[in-house]
C-alpha cells in the first residue's frame, strides 16, 4: 500500500494489481487488504508512535519544534454520515468533508496526524493530538508553531505549561485598535541581523535599490493578554512590493468587472476576490432611486495598502533571539508542502472507501508514504524537487531476462547514484543475477 501510494497512487484494487508488477509479488489476496484496513485503523496511534522511535535510528528527529496545521478532504457523496460531514472546506465544494490535523517536526518530517469530523472546529483538534504526542512519543518540551487560525487562547495556555512554548502568527487586522496603530507606524524599527541599536524610520530608506529591497526590519510591542507574551512585527520591502503587485492585478480585474456593467455576484466570501474593491453608488431624486452604478472603492484600497510588507508573530518565549524566532516561524511553509504532496503527488483523494475505519487506514498509508518520502528527501539534502525524485523512482524498472536475472531499463545519473549510496546497494549494473537481487532484497529488509 505504501509503495503503490508513492509510485502509482490509486484504489486498493489497483494498488494490489500494481504490486503484482513489482519484483516481489504479493503472497496475499485482495480481500486480505480490505481485512487489514480495519486492523490498521485500530493500530494507527501505536504505529505512529513506534515510527517516531524507529525513524530516529535512520535520522535524528528534531522534536524541539513542532508545527501544526489542518486541512480537509471532500467526498463525492450527497449525505453526511457522522464522520464525513458538511463543513467549511478548503476547496469550497458543496460536499461532506473529513478534517486532518498534521504535526510536523523541526526538519519538516511528519510526526503524527489525526482525523476528525468535517464540521468540527479546527482549534479544538490540537489539544488531543498534543496530549497523545506528550504521552506516546515522550516529547514534553517543545515549541509549538502554527498560523493564526489555530491561535485560540486555550491552545496558547496549553502550550505555556510544562516547559512548552509557542510561536504563532498574528493577524494585524485583529489586533486592538491602539496596538494596531502602533504596529503599523513606520518608526521604531531595528534591522534584522544588524548589531546596530539605532531605531529606523522605514520611510527614510530608498527601496528602489536592490540591496535595500532585501532588508528586513522588526520591532517588538508588549500586548495585553492573560499570558505574558511578545508581539514581534516585521517589515519586508520585498514582501510589500509583492503584495502591491498582486493587488494592482486585482484592481485591474475589478475595473474590467465594472466596465462590463453586468450584475455583480452577491455574498462573495473569498478575501482575495477583486470585487471587494467595488462599491455600489446610487443617485436619487425625492427619495426615489433613479440610477445605480459601480466604482472602485479607493478607501478600501488605501486601507489594504497600510498592511503591505507587515507581518506579525506572538510568542511566550521571553529571552529568545528575535532572529531565531522568525526563522522558526518561517519554516511553516513546509507543512503546507506536506499537504500539497499528499494531495497532489500521492493523490490522497478521491478516497475509494466508505467505512470510517477504512478511511482512517487509507489516510494512514498516505501519511506513511509522506513520512518515507520526506526522510528520503532529507537524505538527498534538498537538492532535488518532489517531481524529480518521484519521476526517477518510477523510472527505475528492470527487464526479466529468461528467468536468469534482471537488466536495468533506466539511465544512470547523479540522482540514481545518490539514491544507491543512501540505500546501501546498487542496481545499475549491465546485468543482475537473480541470486544477487535476492541478496539485495534480504539485506534491505534486514536494515
Amino acid at each position: 500500500l505504501i509503495y503503490s501510494r508513492i509510485l502509482c497512487p490509486s484504489s486498493k484494487r489497483s494498488s494490489y494489481e500494481f504490486a503484482s508488477t513489482l519484483l516481489e509479488k504479493p503472497k496475499y489476496e485482495l480481500h486480505d487488504i480490505y481485512r487489514a484496513l480495519s486492523i490498521l485503523s485500530k493500530e494507527t496511534d501505536y504505529i505512529q508512535s513506534e515510527l517516531y522511535r524507529n525513524t530516529n535510528y535512520i535520522k535524528k528527529r528534531d522534536g524541539s519544534k513542532l508545527y501544526y496545521d489542518c486541512t480537509n478532504y471532500y467526498f463525492e457523496i450527497e449525505e453526511d454520515d457522522g464522520f464525513r460531514m458538511y463543513g467549511k472546506g478548503k476547496e469550497n465544494r458543496p460536499n461532506p468533508i473529513v478534517g486532518m490535523g498534521l504535526m510536523m517536526d523541526g526538519d519538516g518530517i511528519p510526526l503524527a496526524f489525526d482525523l476528525y469530523e468535517g464540521n468540527k472546529n479546527e482549534q479544538v483538534t490540537l489539544k488531543p493530538l498534543e496530549e497523545r504526542i506528550v504521552k506516546d512519543f515522550q516529547l514534553g518540551q517543545f515549541v509549538y508553531c502554527s498560523d493564526s487560525g489555530l491561535a485560540s487562547q486555550t491552545n496558547k495556555q496549553f502550550n505555556s505549561i510544562q516547559n512548552r512554548a509557542y510561536i504563532i502568527t498574528q493577524s494585524l487586522k485583529k489586533l486592538k485598535k491602539d496596538d494596531r496603530e502602533v504596529a503599523l507606524r513606520h518608526t521604531g524599527f531595528l534591522e534584522l541581523g544588524s548589531k546596530s541599536s539605532k531605531r529606523i524610520n522605514i520611510d527614510d530608506i530608498e527601496f528602489n535599490c536592490e540591496d535595500n529591497l532585501n532588508r528586513v526590519f522588526y520591532k517588538e510591542l508588549p500586548i495585553e493578554s492573560p499570558i505574558k507574551e511578545r508581539l514581534i512585527i516585521t517589515y519586508s520591502p520585498k514582501y510589500a512590493s509583492y503584495q502591491k503587485k498582486i493587488r494592482n492585478r486585482q484592481i485591474e480585474r475589478a475595473s474590467r468587472m465594472i466596465n462590463k456593467k453586468g450584475k455583480l455576484k452577491k455574498n462573495r466570501k473569498n478575501p482575495n476576490d477583486p470585487a471587494r474593491f467595488i462599491e455600489k453608488h446610487t443617485t436619487d431624486k425625492n427619495g426615489e432611486i433613479i440610477e445605480e452604478y459601480f466604482a472602485l472603492n479607493h478607501e478600501k484600497i488605501h486601507e489594504e495598502e497600510m498592511y503591505d510588507g507587515f507581518y506579525a508573530i506572538t510568542t511566550n518565549l521571553e529571552d529568545d533571539n528575535v532572529n531565531e524566532i522568525i526563522k522558526v516561524s518561517e519554516r511553516r511553509w513546509q507543512i503546507e508542502e506536506c499537504f500539497r504532496i499528499m494531495k497532489a503527488d500521492f493523490t490522497a483523494r478521491p478516497v475509494f472507501a466508505s467505512l470510517e475505519e477504512h478511511i482512517k487506514a487509507h489516510f494512514l498509508t498516505c501519511f506513511l508514504a509522506l513520512l518515507i518520502y520526506r526522510i528520503l528527501e532529507s537524505k538527498l539534502e534538498g537538492k532535488y524537487t518532489c517531481e524529480e525524485i518521484l519521476s526517477k523512482l518510477k523510472d527505475i524498472n528492470f527487464a526479466d531476462i529468461q528467468e536468469q536475472g534482471f537488466m536495468p531499463l533506466y539511465a544512470r545519473d547523479k540522482l540514481t547514484d545518490t539514491l544507491h549510496e543512501i540505500c546501501g546497494f546498487r542496481t545499475d549494473y549491465e546485468f543482475i543475477p537473480k541470486s544477487k537481487m535476492k541478496k539485495i532484497q534480504k539485506e534491505s529488509k534486514g536494515r
